[in-house]
């Protein structure tokens, strides 16, 4: 019986850290749709794997990170066709920076919710800012040791790894965590403004990252209006429709992107990114936060409104005149 327990444990195991093997690998595929190069190296303005392996880790702890090695050495492997001592360094420095990060989080007092403001910015500052320093100082380092890389390309390619890294977990991640939470739709849910919401992002986005006239200010309103309607549940998918449309855009030099280098696509594609999931982001969480003290305060008043009654009875519906309507509706 205690042996039956420990293999289905065992294969339980081992099947989570296939799935998260193969969820990396998928999501590799993906953002290399749209890649680019920058002195000869191949970089991505927007690499989901370490959002993936983010968000894998605090859904699952730290038992799942071998599933972040090897879905890193298959995406190394089909890139390049063969394993070497440079393969396992980039693939070490891969599974070290989400494990960094989520070791930060969690000695931060992170909570997965992200229903605080503290949350939104320790994701954002440490779980990716930081912890991505230690792929793209890695993965930069062994191009460099390799000959692929000139010295004078070194901090251009760093620059473009890190910032590719930090999207991944910028947009990937709060995402994956509002999947967390999802549950079956009600029909008490705002399906109109939600639609109106999609069409309007999707249009406005559109017009932003394709226009010549450098509209791309235009998609900062419509993520204030899905945080402060619809929370990260809103923003989070809006902010990765607006990152990947703009890559989209920049890639074949459209809209505002006409006339510009490749390195300086990236630039902007950096700022634009990292502005639109910072708002998304952190605007979402700072909405939640005070969300739950007004629930807090609302509970606190119902206390003291049954002490009240409690003590004396009759003197909460005086001093609390919209609970005396209630329970008179309710009678």
């Amino acid at each position: 019986m205690i042996s039956s327990e420990k293999n289905r444990r065992r294969a339980i195991a081992s099947l989570r850290i296939l799935a998260v093997a193969g969820a990396y690998y998928a999501a590799a595929d993906l953002g290399l749709l749209r890649q680019v190069t920058v002195h000869g190296s191949v970089v991505t303005p927007l690499w989901p794997p370490t959002g993936i392996a983010l968000g894998a880790l605090l859904y699952l702890g730290l038992r799942v990170w071998p599933g972040i090695a090897l879905g890193s050495l298959l995406v190394i492997t089909t890139l390049t066709g063969s394993v070497s001592p440079s393969t396992v360094l980039v693939v070490a420095g891969n599974t070290v920076a989400p494990v960094c990060a989520f070791l930060l989080l969690r000695s931060f007092g992170f909570r997965p919710e992200l229903d605080r403001l503290r949350d939104g910015v320790v994701l954002v500052f440490l779980g990716a800012m930081a912890g991505m320093v230690v792929s793209a100082t890695t993965g930069t380092a062994v191009l460099l040791f390799d000959g692929k890389l000139p010295a004078s390309g070194y901090w251009p390619v760093w620059a473009a790894w890190w910032a590719g890294d930090v999207m991944g977990v910028l947009v990937v991640t709060p995402l994956l965590l509002v999947l967390r939470r999802l549950r079956m739709p009600r029909l008490t849910d705002r399906w109109v403004e939600g639609g109106a919401l999609l069409v309007v992002a999707v249009v406005g986005t559109l017009v932003a990252t394709r226009s010549s006239l450098s509209m791309l200010y235009l998609v900062f309103p419509i993520l204030i209006w899905a945080a402060l309607r619809f929370r990260l549940a809103g923003s989070a998918p809006c902010a990765l429709l607006m990152s990947v449309m703009a890559i989209v855009a920049g890639s074949d030099r459209v809209g505002p992107f006409v006339g510009h280098t490749m390195l300086e696509v990236m630039v902007n594609l950096t700022v634009l990114n990292g502005a639109v999931a910072l708002t998304a982001l952190l605007l979402a969480a700072l909405v939640a936060e005070q969300q739950s003290v007004r629930h807090r305060i609302e509970r606190a008043c119902e206390e003291l409104a049954d002490l009240v009654d409690q003590l004396a009875p009759g003197r909460s519906a005086a001093a609390w005149p919209s609970r005396a309507e209630d329970e008179r509706e309710s009678r």
